[in-house]
């Protein structure tokens, strides 16, 4: 079991180059991820927001009750901001329709877990950062399919009350019993060592996606160009900035400025990926471009994190 923990520590610490290694080994030899497809993509999926709910505790509710304001500004930046980023990129870049649908599913998802680990790598209001992935998590059944309907709807067959029955299936329900099980089995010693597996497990489960669309549509990577890595890089790192510009106007310290950052910037793209394969069939570059986020989304948060840390002890030695 310590050898299982430890694993899982460093899973957790070091996310974004495991995610790499295996985007790069499905890549090579994609028939060691051909079983990640369609109803065991969604599994898989399913199973990591379990994990998220397995580490909600009563004191995180608590949390969200006794900051109603700071949750509402996060939650108000989450699906405001990335959202219509996207939008602006598809817009001025004139994106084709399988792109703008994969960079606008990514954009109206909700915040993703992995940016709960970054939060407390920056040295940010970890709390914060777990109460606003709960609620977007909460309100994504609803806002992802109405934003993403309403900002690609006109160009993009969108099903609207399907994108709402999966996100309903995959993020809400095992969250929901999650956090059951949290409350009912919290108190025994065994289930407490299991949580601490979790993080490690939700690595485990995103490099299952990355791997299974990768193995599915690598070759295509490369087929768009610079155009689809320009337009993630922007999506993401405005998204940061945005992100702590709304932290400063709402006056929030700077921890919790961290964590808006990097909140509204890191989005659920194992969510869009799967949603990306299950709702745009005709549409496989979709799927790539929130593949791609996936990747990105880990490499960049690691580095983001990194950046505030840094920043941080220079502040507190010239104190």
């Amino acid at each position: 079991m310590r050898f299982l923990l430890s694993l899982s520590a460093w899973l957790s610490t070091w996310t974004a180059p495991f995610i790499i290694a295996v985007a790069a080994l499905a890549f090579a030899e994609p028939s060691l991820f051909d079983w990640v497809r369609g109803d065991v993509q969604t599994c898989v999926l399913g199973f990591i927001m379990l994990t998220m709910g397995m580490t909600l505790t009563t004191e995180d509710f608590r949390i969200l009750s006794r900051r109603p304001f700071d949750i509402c500004i996060g939650a108000l930046a989450q699906f405001t901001i990335m959202p219509l980023l996207a939008f602006s990129l598809v817009f001025f870049f004139g994106l084709p329709k399988g792109i703008a649908a994969g960079l606008i599913l990514v954009g109206c998802s909700p915040g993703g877990v992995s940016s709960n680990i970054m939060s407390l790598l920056c040295r940010g209001d970890v709390a914060y950062s777990v109460g606003m992935t709960t609620v977007s998590t909460l309100l994504a059944p609803l806002m992802t399919p109405l934003l993403v309907l309403w900002l690609a709807g006109e160009s993009i067959d969108v099903d609207a009350m399907g994108l709402f029955r999966s996100i309903l299936l995959v993020t809400l329900l095992p969250v929901g019993v999650g956090t059951l099980c949290n409350f009912l089995f919290s108190s025994r010693k065994g289930y407490r060592t299991v949580c601490r597996l979790m993080p490690g497990l939700a690595v485990l489960g995103l490099a299952c996606i990355v791997g299974g669309v990768t193995s599915a549509h690598g070759m295509k990577f490369f087929e768009s160009g610079a155009l689809i890595f320009l337009c993630i890089f922007l999506h993401n790192g405005l998204g940061y900035v945005l992100g702590y510009v709304a932290g400063v106007a709402t006056r929030m310290s700077k921890p919790k400025r961290r964590t808006l950052s990097i909140e509204v910037g890191m989005q659920n793209a194992g969510l869009a990926t799967v949603l990306a394969g299950r709702h745009f069939p005709l549409l496989p570059e979709a799927a790539i471009v929130s593949a791609i986020s996936c990747v990105w989304h880990s490499i960049s948060g690691t580095l983001i994190a990194a950046l505030f840390s840094g920043m941080a002890k220079l502040r507190k030695k010239s104190l």
